[in-house]
């Protein structure tokens, strides 16, 4: 589903471009001059396509400005530094919206051996676990074995992907031989991962790790559609509930990682987790969070520290 609804925007991209280039072909006949040529109109329907999408992006973190809080003078960042990281994040938004979520790739790897933890990958807001490619190739690497989970619908209730995740565990478990994974989510990830505790307990669950989840909400849910956008917002009921359902044991097997320069989670302390281990960064934006060389070494090595043999348990 989400591949055939971003396939569809990128097919109203193609054909603004498209549009736009034809009105500089035509408005050149009209006045009576050369005009651009196709060649370049075709460049100049990219530029407006490439604008507008600058244009939502430094809106969005615009709004997330407004709405967070100052930065700390250890991840204060100079005007170049900040131009560096908006570079960064458009270009990580524009790859994965435009070309990584819509190319099938295998989801699921089985390591020889399978003596270590599996790792149960689950993916944001409008995403699927295509975004995961990066921290992916690297568990490869490590020979460990991991699915990443695709959450459907799109707009459901975040209650209603908990299912979804203790049927992947039960697979990654029953594959590997392994009592227990690790879960990693990135931004609505993470509250779907406490959904699952909150539904099925802890039992298969050795540790999770959030990755700019927006655990007290954000102020930019308010402009997505679905349950689960309504479910995000500042103050939602369901945050509240779920908040008050976690014991301080359950809060104790989370880890979550967020920057103060998100331009989705606003504020962005909202990614602070009381009770959890929190492992604040700067010059990070939201999207590049999976990305970003030093995250996914951070997240790789918290999942090495892990032994089946250490694993905490805590039953429902």
């Amino acid at each position: 589903m989400l591949r055939r609804l971003l396939f569809a925007i990128l097919l109203l991209q193609l054909c603004f471009g498209l549009a736009v280039a034809g009105l500089a072909v035509f408005a050149g006949v009209l006045l009576g001059w050369s005009g651009p040529g196709w060649p370049a109109a075709l460049l100049l329907g990219l530029a407006s396509v490439v604008l507008v999408r600058l244009v939502i992006s430094s809106n969005n973190f615009r709004m997330a400005r407004r709405a967070g809080g100052p930065v700390p003078a250890p991840h204060a960042l100079s005007p170049a530094a900040s131009l560096r990281m908006f570079c960064r994040e458009f270009s990580s938004s524009m790859k994965l919206s435009s070309w990584t979520v819509l190319r099938p790739r295998s989801t699921f790897h089985l390591a020889a051996g399978n003596a270590e933890l599996p790792v149960l990958l689950v993916h944001g807001y409008a995403c699927n676990g295509a975004y995961w490619g990066r921290l992916a190739a690297l568990l490869r690497q490590a020979g460990r074995s991991y699915l990443a989970v695709d959450l459907e619908p799109l707009g459901a209730g975040i209650d209603d992907y908990a299912p979804q995740i203790e049927a992947a565990l039960q697979r990654l478990c029953a594959a590997t031989g392994q009592p227990q994974a690790v879960v990693v989510g990135h931004s609505m990830g993470g509250l779907v991962a406490r959904a699952h505790l909150r539904a099925f307990g802890s039992a298969r669950v050795a540790r999770v790790i959030t990755v700019g989840t927006p655990h007290h909400g954000t102020a930019l849910a308010g402009f997505g559609p679905g349950l689960n956008a309504r479910q995000m917002r500042r103050g939602s009921p369901w945050l509240a509930q779920l908040a008050a359902s976690e014991a301080p044991s359950l809060r104790a097997l989370i880890v979550s990682v967020w920057s103060h320069h998100d331009n989705i989670v606003a504020p962005q302390n909202s990614g602070h987790l009381p009770g959890a281990r929190n492992v604040e960064l700067g010059g990070i934006g939201h999207v590049e969070l999976g990305y970003h060389p030093q995250v996914l070494r951070f997240v790789l090595d918290e999942i090495t520290q892990i032994s089946p043999n250490f694993a905490v348990s805590e039953t429902k």
